[in-house]
């Protein structure tokens, strides 16, 4: 409830602010055109909103029938499989073969390839589960807050809304910001796990730890430092490449998984295409808000006096300003999904999908995960009040997000 009271008072602050600032404008700099563009921008954002939404539906229906494929043939087990020697370590409070850990896994595994609808009951079952284990019931236990800081950095291996977004904003290859999401959500995802386990004392110095986390940041630092070589023409071709290749390779693996377990492959993706159709109608009502919202402020002058102000406060210090644009996804992601969404369409429309802004809103929209709503709603679910250091570990997480989306996409794209 915290996360949608916020998100409210933003939303009617973006009217209120953009009112004064129009009314200031009118009487002290006789503006007579800041009105009128206002009006006109509630209704060109409405349209947007819904010329979005309904160009998504294909798109959408197209990729859930695939996860849902995936998910029938088992390719959540296998990962939950693969990751049970790490979260075991992570969370050594949890009795050893307790049921909880097979949810956990589920529900991190459905996350990674981008299962929000599969993802989220199973994480309100773990955390029923994890409950059922806490001593304490009104306050949240380490393995709790481990398990929440791991759905907030957002670690997903197929970021398939962005790239569907970017489609429908006109972007020349959507999916050239694949490979910078997965880098700024590892960044994110390893600082969560670092930061959370300096607050519950556990040791990550061990053989399994240090060769998961190790390989996957030299894995991270090879890529890093492979594209670095390249100039920028050849690192794009390089990583558009490679992106349409590992999500092509997905596509096939998921068919041939739901081959293996025998299932009606068609069947199975006609029932998820037909949940990307209801998920495109119902995402309208919130793009529509979230963009008429923007559009008002933004049309007053109001966007454009705090990027600016950040912009001065940046050059002052000597800093590039050419990622101040993209800073109002960044600052909205921890709070909202649906508004960050629309910051990050906004960008696109204002500055381009293929502009820097506009690629990196899209790198920090998929870097991270909304902080306060994932808290209000897990711990909400089992009537935890005393978060102790959750909202610590996973703010912290996201600003590493946040620094690795800004650095990676000056890497890319700068």
């Amino acid at each position: 409830m915290h996360a949608v009271m916020v998100l409210n008072w933003i939303w009617i602050g973006f009217f209120i602010i953009a009112f004064v600032i129009a009314v200031i404008k009118l009487v002290f700099w006789g503006d007579f055109d800041v009105f009128p563009a206002m009006m006109d921008s509630t209704f060109s954002s409405s349209k947007t909103a819904f010329e979005i939404s309904l160009g998504l539906t294909g798109v959408l229906s197209l990729w859930l029938g695939i996860m849902k494929i995936g998910e029938k043939g088992g390719v959540v087990n296998v990962l939950a499989k693969l990751l049970s020697p790490v979260f075991t370590k992570l969370f050594p409070d949890i009795p050893k073969g307790h049921p909880v850990t097979g949810s956990i896994f589920m529900n991190i595994a459905a996350n990674m390839l981008g299962l929000d609808n599969a993802a989220t009951p199973l994480g309100l079952k773990a955390m029923e589960q994890l409950q059922d284990l806490n001593q304490k019931k009104d306050t949240a236990s380490n393995p709790m807050i481990m398990f929440l800081v791991l759905n907030t950095s957002g670690l997903t291996l197929i970021p398939i809304s962005i790239l569907v977004y970017r489609a429908q904003m006109g972007a020349a290859q959507p999916t050239d910001i694949f490979i910078p999401i997965l880098l700024a959500t590892f960044f994110s995802t390893l600082a969560g796990i670092i930061i959370t386990s300096f607050f519950q004392k556990i040791n990550l110095l061990n053989k399994t730890m240090l060769l998961t986390l190790g390989g996957a940041a030299l894995v991270v630092a090879t890529v890093i430092w492979g594209f670095g070589q390249m100039d920028s023409i050849l690192m794009n071709k390089v990583s558009t490449s490679a992106a349409n290749i590992m999500l092509m390779l997905i596509i096939i693996a998921f068919i041939l998984a739901g081959v293996r377990k025998k299932i009606n492959v068609y069947d199975a993706f006609i029932e998820g295409a037909k949940e990307g159709f209801t998920t495109a109608v119902r995402i309208i009502p919130y793009l529509v808000a979230i963009l008429v919202g923007i559009g008002v402020f933004r049309a007053s002058g109001a966007m454009d006096m705090l990027i600016d102000g950040v912009k001065y406060g940046v050059e002052a210090c000597g800093g590039n300003t050419d990622f101040v644009g993209a800073l109002p996804t960044a600052l909205m992601k921890p709070l909202s999904g649906s508004g960050a969404r629309g910051m990050m369409v906004d960008a696109m429309t204002t500055y381009g999908a293929d502009s820097f802004v506009g690629r990196l809103s899209c790198i920090f929209q998929g870097s991270t995960d909304t902080t306060f709503y994932i808290l209000a709603v897990y711990f909400g679910s089992v009537g935890i009040v005393k978060t102790r250091h959750a909202v610590a570990c996973g703010l912290l997480a996201d600003l590493a997000g946040i620094i690795a989306a800004i650095a990676i996409a000056y890497l890319f794209f700068g």
